[in-house]
């Protein structure tokens, strides 16, 4: 029995002990690995974007006439213009800014001192100085207290919005996680995002077109040399990686073609113009998972960025961008440049990307442009080290995006940077279309990642530069007409 008695204490003992350590690890360790923006630090607050705010609209789509016309029919009431003792001294020009009534139909509400009209059919008030309230088409306001946002900050793109509210219930949460130290601090709480913050961008980047046709191309016509000698220049320069004037040594030494370097890059960019939109407008049939970074480069000295957007599934670069800043306009164009074969999302649809907060941004902007059909989330894989869940899961898909960058700085290295934008767009669609048309792959067992029926039985490789450039050119044929039958149809009139 003083066995068992003992045997029983000992379990008791222990089941105390195990109480007290699922009770710390539940209040101090999280048992669910929370995703980079959900995280406890203050620190990192600044990576993360806020939900969007409640948007408030005063735009109203019924004017005087609609009105009146209720009352009648709702009432039996037929509302008059004002009937005048005297001669009005209502300025003519004067309407109503709610309901647009006319000067007729309004009147004095503050007797001889004349700075306030009443609207006779809305009962709206309003001044003749300015129209106050009126002025505002819509009013955003905070998704956690409902306040009103302030007007901070005016940037390039975009309007800083900021909850002010000190009682604001994501301003205290936050507040909570910031250590004392620092609140005693002057100035200690500016270090870390504590209050709700919008962006609202003044440009509308859904509307800039990305697919425009070139106005001025150069001509096909060769004088000296032919096509097969430009074939030779884009398998010397984009298949081998070789610079300008190495090309133009390798074509010398090798097949006898004196050529200079200012040829190649000529050749370079004719071909680039008639194979981009061939290239951009090819439907790689994607899958649902994409994977996106940026990296940079060198345009005239200054730091450029360069934004890819793959396929994860079929390897296939299907968004690129040439930007000379790190922006969120960038990031948008390259997406528009992915989903344009998407009239929707599909299910189980997943973006994945770095810490940075311009894809989160950017995601927002489809949400409002296009509404569910292109709702999504960005999943965040951050740092080096698998240090949360979601980076150790998709981890493989951001080494992926990274192993790209290293494939385009390889061939990009022997140029030394381009002498302008032009330059580096024209350098990369060529490289893109190698990428995803003429490079052997070895996840694909060394074969091409899109096959292309053309291309099949062309045996050397400035054979298939030709072929490319003749796609290229009837992708652009067929866009023009198309153009032209679009501006020819006659508009149809209700």
């Amino acid at each position: 029995m003083n066995i068992i008695l003992y045997l029983l204490n000992i379990i008791q003992q222990l089941y105390k002990q195990n109480c007290f350590l699922i009770q710390f690890l539940c209040k101090y360790i999280p048992l669910k690995q929370w995703a980079f923006d959900d995280s406890h630090s203050p620190k990192y607050q600044k990576f993360k974007i806020d939900k969007l705010p409640k948007i408030i609209s005063f735009k109203q789509e019924w004017n005087w006439t609609d009105l009146i016309a209720y009352y009648k029919k709702r009432y039996n009431k037929i509302i008059k213009p004002v009937f005048r003792h005297r001669e009005c001294d209502v300025p003519t020009g004067c309407t109503c800014p709610q309901c647009k009534a006319p000067y007729h139909y309004l009147m004095w509400n503050d007797g001889k001192k004349k700075s306030q009209l009443l609207c006779k059919v809305c009962q709206s008030l309003f001044s003749t100085a300015s129209k106050g309230r009126f002025s505002k088409i819509y009013v955003l306001r905070c998704p956690h207290c409902n306040n009103a946002l302030v007007h901070k900050k005016d940037r390039k793109h975009f309007i800083v919005h900021k909850c002010v509210n000190p009682k604001c219930s994501y301003y205290l949460n936050n507040l909570k996680k910031v250590s004392k130290k620092d609140i005693e601090e002057d100035y200690g709480k500016n270090k870390y995002k504590l209050h709700y913050i919008y962006r609202e961008f003044n440009i509308n980047f859904f509307t800039i077109d990305i697919k425009s046709l070139p106005k001025n191309t150069s001509s096909l016509k060769f004088s000296k040399f032919d096509k097969n000698v430009m074939g030779l220049c884009l398998t010397y320069k984009i298949n081998l990686g070789l610079s300008l004037r190495k090309t133009a040594q390798a074509l010398n030494d090798i097949h006898g073609i004196s050529i200079s370097h200012q040829q190649v890059a000529n050749y370079c960019k004719t071909a680039a113009i008639c194979i981009k939109p061939f290239t951009d407008n090819y439907d790689y049939r994607s899958g649902k998972v994409f994977t996106a970074d940026e990296t940079y480069i060198k345009v005239k000295g200054i730091r450029g960025y360069i934004w890819f957007i793959m396929d994860a599934v079929k390897r296939s670069i299907i968004g690129y961008r040439i930007s000379c800043e790190r922006d969120v306009g960038s990031c948008i164009l390259a997406m528009r440049m992915a989903f344009a074969h998407f009239k929707k999302l599909p299910e189980g649809f997943r973006f994945i990307a770095d810490g940075y907060s311009a894809y989160v941004l950017a995601a927002q902007q489809f949400l409002r442009e296009f509404g569910d059909n292109f709702k999504f989330d960005i999943t965040q894989v951050i740092g080096l080290t698998n240090d949360d869940a979601v980076s150790a899961k998709f981890r493989p898909y951001k080494q992926m995006i990274e192993r790209l960058n290293r494939t385009y700085k390889a061939s990009y290295r022997p140029t030394n940077g381009f002498n302008n934008i032009d330059g580096a767009n024209y350098d990369l669609a060529l490289w893109v279309t190698y990428y995803n048309f003429l490079r052997p792959h070895k996840f694909n067992r060394y074969k091409v990642l899109n096959e292309i029926e053309d291309l099949k039985y062309i045996s050397n490789m400035p054979g298939k530069w030709q072929m490319l450039i003749a796609l290229g050119q009837q992708t652009i044929l067929e866009r023009q007409s198309r153009l032209l039958f679009l501006d020819s149809e006659p508009e149809v009139k209700a």
